[in-house]
């Protein structure tokens, strides 16, 4: 199963500016533990939970949790030692656990059971293009190994994912506590015993892959220098006919009928022109005398056929590459 068959779609949630008072009230209308931190873009920016309202030490683990966050949420006066433990910022910004784990929709049930157990939470936000669109708890996970199992035949120990499934979620969940994730400083990621970790070879594997980088920039630099080179040369040697200025106006008339303006004549490389583009890149009025080529003979029947009619041309740089003029488009328009 995956994360999308898994998730509560509908997510409650708090932004970075919503006061503690009413994440509390939250927490305590829905029946929920924790909720994920949204900023504007829908992003999730952290999550945060009861734990990380209330403190942890041994007298307030104590106490009910939902008197202690009624109190919150209600505004009243707390007692002195509760408020010595208490966090004094208010805004969830200040509370929320960070960073956030997260999963996309495709994510599979074993690969959310790990990272629960591994990261010691109770549930990861879902996300879609960087926005959360649902939330996969452990009662979630539960739920649909529950569904799987038939109620006549339990599975055994050693009984294959569902059971492996089940052991991995209670024996991680076991001692844990609400708090969604740890600071980085102290959250438990298993270590690996067999194999040393050297920033060396990180270092050199960072510059290997810098170093191949650079050479299929290169290689992609030149590939496109030498595809302009050769448009080029098929340009400055070749003519325009007839036959094929007549197929241009019939493509642009068919630009015209779906609702368009404009119409790309020729695109070239920059090479094409005498001065490799640069009266066209400041627009220089005298750009025309630059041109050569096929590119020359379109302007010209332009400048004889359609000119009069009311018909514009002009020439515009595509691209860059490098920093210098790239390919060139030659545009016809007819609009107002």
């Amino acid at each position: 199963m995956l994360a999308r068959d898994l998730m509560t779609r509908d997510v409650i949630s708090v932004t970075p500016e919503t006061p503690a008072r009413d994440v509390a009230r939250l927490l305590l209308d829905h029946a929920i533990s924790a909720v994920p931190v949204i900023d504007s873009t829908g992003a999730p920016v952290g999550m945060i939970s009861e734990g990380d309202l209330i403190a942890r030490d041994e007298s307030n683990r104590d106490c009910r949790r939902d008197w202690w966050l009624a109190l919150l949420a209600e505004g009243q006066e707390l007692s002195p030692d509760f408020l010595k433990s208490m966090h004094t910022v208010e805004e969830a910004r200040h509370l929320m656990a960070v960073p956030v784990v997260t999963v996309d929709e495709t994510t599979d049930a074993s690969e959310i059971a790990r990272l629960l157990g591994q990261y010691r939470i109770k549930r990861v936000p879902v996300v879609r293009d960087g926005h959360v669109v649902g939330i996969v708890s452990r009662a979630d996970l539960l739920r649909a190994i529950v569904a799987e199992v038939p109620p006549a035949k339990p599975a055994k120990s050693g009984g294959g994912f569902v059971t492996d499934l089940i052991h991995e979620i209670e024996q991680r969940a076991h001692g844990g506590d609400d708090r969604e994730s740890t600071s980085p400083q102290s959250r438990e990621v298993p270590k690996q015993a067999d194999e040393a970790v050297d920033a060396s070879a990180f270092r050199e594997a960072t510059a290997e892959a810098k170093l191949a980088q650079s050479r299929r920039r290169d290689d992609e630099r030149k590939a496109a220098a030498e595809r302009r080179h050769a448009k080029f040369e098929e340009l400055i040697e070749s003519h325009l006919g007839d036959r094929g200025w007549s197929d241009l106006l019939r493509d642009a008339k068919q630009a015209a009928e779906r609702g368009e303006t404009e119409f790309t004549l020729l695109r070239f490389p920059s090479e094409l022109l005498s001065d490799g583009g640069r009266a066209v890149n400041v627009r220089e009025p005298d750009w025309p005398t630059t041109l050569r080529g096929e590119a020359a003979e379109m302007y010209l029947r332009w400048e004889h056929q359609l000119k009069p009619h009311g018909f514009r041309l002009s020439a515009e740089i595509l691209d860059f590459p490098d920093g210098k003029p790239g390919d060139v488009a030659l545009v016809l328009a007819w609009g107002e």
